[in-house]
């Protein structure tokens, strides 16, 4: 009885949660971890099903890091990395198409097995990020050439918002289209923040292999729960928060100057921590506003 009561208070603690958050829209990215073990996975797309089933519509953006290296090295293609972002040249793209819509096409069907309407945004009539390719400047302000690798310049808001409505999930690759109709290799992060900014999403999500941002690495005790984005800045000026964890501070800093509400940064490989972040009162992770 004792557990059925506990459980029962879980539901009520949820319910004030579930009010606040109901027809409005969240961007979940998923990536890393979270995608290479299948029951973490499983966990993952059951908690964005739940979200959906109780009136929250949640849009899920997903990568492909490390299935994409795995490919390369298949292939005899050694990766390599321009200031934290893939070098894409043709080949390197093909594989990195192909690995994504395969991904996809995985996710769209683990989601409608586990009775989700889902939708897949991999074909040319249901694409939904636009874009550019993308130049970085390095030290010395010359121009870093990237290959194949895009920002988001366009994102088909009312095509996502009508789905959404209907309560089917889209599950958004990180592809996106330039003008001529060629594909563009997107940075999972920054294609996640683009759709939440540009949709003014309630949140974004950011699903990830440590527990948050930390304050000292390597000690979980020193999780850093609630963030601003003036320290956000401070801790990237000291170094706190540095190498792979600057795109992802970076795109919550971005989704909430387009006003999104809020951002959190969450330890995607333990077991549904998207409910436990967004649903509880103390959440698991680090949120950002």
């Amino acid at each position: 009885m004792d557990e059925a009561i506990r459980k029962a208070e879980v539901l009520i603690e949820a319910l004030g949660y579930i009010r606040t958050f109901r027809d409005r829209q969240s961007v979940i990215k998923l990536g890393g971890s979270a995608m290479e073990d299948a029951e973490t996975l499983r966990a993952t797309l059951l908690d964005v099903v739940f979200m959906a089933t109780v009136g929250m519509r949640p849009l899920l953006v997903h990568g492909g890091g490390k299935a994409i290296d795995q490919a390369m090295r298949v292939e005899g293609l050694q990766p390599r990395k321009v200031r934290g972002r893939r070098y894409t040249d043709e080949k390197t793209l093909a594989i990195v198409v192909r690995v994504l819509q395969t991904l996809n096409a995985g996710l769209v069907s683990q989601i409608r097995a586990l009775g989700g309407r889902v939708v897949g945004m991999t074909s040319d009539t249901l694409q939904c990020l636009f874009g550019e390719r993308l130049v970085l400047p390095d030290e010395a302000g010359r121009s870093v050439d990237l290959g194949r690798v895009g920002g988001v310049t366009r994102v088909d808001q009312a095509l996502l918002t009508d789905f959404c409505a209907a309560g089917v999930i889209p599950v958004i690759p990180s592809l996106a289209l330039d003008a001529a109709g060629a594909w563009l290799n997107i940075n999972a992060d920054t294609a996640a923040a683009a759709v939440a900014a540009n949709l003014r999403a309630e949140k974004l999500v950011i699903l990830t292999d440590t527990p948050g941002i930390l304050r000292n690495r390597g000690d979980k005790a020193s999780l850093l729960r609630n963030l601003d984005p003036e320290t956000c800045q401070e801790l990237i000026a000291q170094g706190i928060i540095d190498e792979g964890m600057i795109p992802k501070v970076e795109a919550c800093l971005e989704s909430l100057r387009a006003g999104v509400r809020q951002t959190h940064i969450v330890d995607g490989r333990l077991r549904h921590s998207l409910l436990l972040e967004i649903y509880t009162d103390h959440g698991v992770g680090t949120e950002i506003k």
